[in-house]
Parts: C-alpha cells; sequence; structure tokens
C-alpha cells in the first residue's frame, strides 16, 4: 500500500530473540495443557515478558492456570485446516512492539500501523474484552471469505453467533501459531476499528515476513479472509 514500515528499537527482546524458537513448533498430537504451555513457552522465547515487565518464571507461574480454560473446539472450522483449538492472547502490549514476534522462519514481522493510529484501534459494540491474559477459544482463521468483503464477512460470523477477532488477537495469533499464516489464507481482523476511518486490521504475508496492516471494509481481496473465535475464556480465578 506504499505504507513505511513503523521503526521499532533494535534493542527490543522481540527483534533480538532468537530467530526461530523451537517452542513456536505446534504439534496437532499435544493435549490442550501441553499446547498451551507450548504457546507460553513461545512468548517466553520471543520476549513478550519482558516487554510486560515481568519475570519470565512470573509470567509462566501467572498464566498456568488457564489451563483450566483450554478446551479443545466441538465444532470444526468452516473450512479444513483453518481451525486453532485456542490462542493465549496478552491484553496491554504496543502491537508495534510485538510485531517483530510474528516470525517465519527467520523473518521477522512487521507494522505499517504507526504508533499514533495503532492504540486508536479498538473493540466494536458488542465485542467484549477480558482486561487480564485470557484464551481466545474455538478459533476460525475464515479463509472461505477470501475475496469477500469485510462489512460482509462480519454480519457472517456474527449471525453465526461467533466472534470476530481483533487486532490484538490477530497479532497473538501470527505470533504462538505463525504457521496458520499462509499465502492466499491470511486474516483480517474485523473486531477492531478506530471510529474515525474505513480501515479494517489485517495480518498477512509480504516479502516473506508476516505484516499488520489494514484495508478498507469494502474492499474484497483474493488472499485476505476473516479470523473469528467461539468465545474468550479468564482463569475462574483471574
Amino acid at each position: 500500500m506504499g505504507v513505511p514500515v513503523t521503526p521499532v528499537d533494535p534493542q527490543l527482546p522481540t527483534v533480538t530473540a532468537p530467530p526461530s524458537p523451537a517452542a513456536t513448533g505446534f504439534d496437532p498430537a499435544a493435549d490442550v495443557r501441553s499446547e498451551l504451555d507450548r504457546q507460553i513457552t513461545a512468548y517466553v522465547e520471543l520476549g513478550l515478558p519482558a516487554l510486560l515487565g515481568e519475570d519470565p518464571a512470573a509470567f509462566r507461574d501467572r498464566l498456568a492456570p488457564l489451563a483450566e480454560v483450554a478446551t479443545t473446539p466441538t465444532a470444526p472450522a468452516a473450512v479444513e485446516g483453518d481451525d486453532v483449538p485456542f490462542v493465549l492472547v496478552l491484553p496491554g502490549l504496543d502491537l508495534n512492539d510485538v510485531a517483530p514476534a510474528m516470525r517465519r522462519g527467520s523473518h521477522r514481522g512487521v507494522s505499517v500501523i504507526d504508533r499514533e493510529e495503532a492504540p486508536t484501534y479498538r473493540p466494536i459494540d458488542g465485542i467484549d474484552v477480558p482486561a487480564e491474559p485470557y484464551l481466545l477459544r474455538g478459533v476460525d482463521t475464515g479463509s472461505e471469505f477470501c475475496n469477500v468483503r469485510p462489512e460482509q464477512a462480519l454480519t457472517t460470523i456474527t449471525g453465526r453467533g461467533r466472534t470476530a477477532l481483533t487486532i490484538d488477537e490477530g497479532v497473538a495469533l501470527a505470533v504462538v501459531r505463525p504457521d496458520m499464516l499462509r499465502p492466499n489464507k491470511c486474516f483480517s481482523l474485523l473486531a477492531s476499528r478506530t471510529g474515525t476511518n474505513q480501515r479494517v486490521p489485517a495480518v498477512w504475508i509480504s516479502e516473506r515476513r508476516a505484516k499488520l496492516g489494514w484495508c478498507w471494509d469494502r474492499n474484497p481481496h483474493t488472499w485476505l479472509g476473516a479470523a473469528s473465535a467461539a468465545d474468550r475464556a479468564v482463569h475462574a480465578d483471574a
């Protein structure tokens, strides 16, 4: 779109982290507790606790109770291969600092949303997002919506009793499940809007790396679907 990449501090932990953390490898045979531990470990290896000002051990201890609400979806994704049982989401992070953690092999992710605009993407009406870490459950990356206008996709998603993903959730998905960001099957994040323009945030592949950016709400793209989820869950004692 001709928009410059938003610069980041070269000393950010998400920049200086090893180029391909082993923990990011998803194992479809793993149980839900093992998968939650893998996602927590991926965040640790990619430097996310440091962004929150937390010690890695304390970070692990704080998130471990979410295993009680980690579940396998009861319904499959609309398109085979688009399903993700759950994604661990960490609210309150600067998305431009997180962007380098959206690794594709040795390639760090980037953002083309500037630091002034990024915080203006807020949940749309009807979307209740927890303030503490939570699990986004029953995720469908939504390739069925490729070449469908975002506003039309949102109507279909809400009509199914599902929730579109926010910009924070889409970045989290790309961080912990980089395998789900696939050529011609990338995803819009319809649950976040600025309230002042027609931009819809999205994550896609550009120059072999993940890119956080935006598209127009009435423009369909053959390579851009719309991600959704069944619900959001926090630990009962949170």
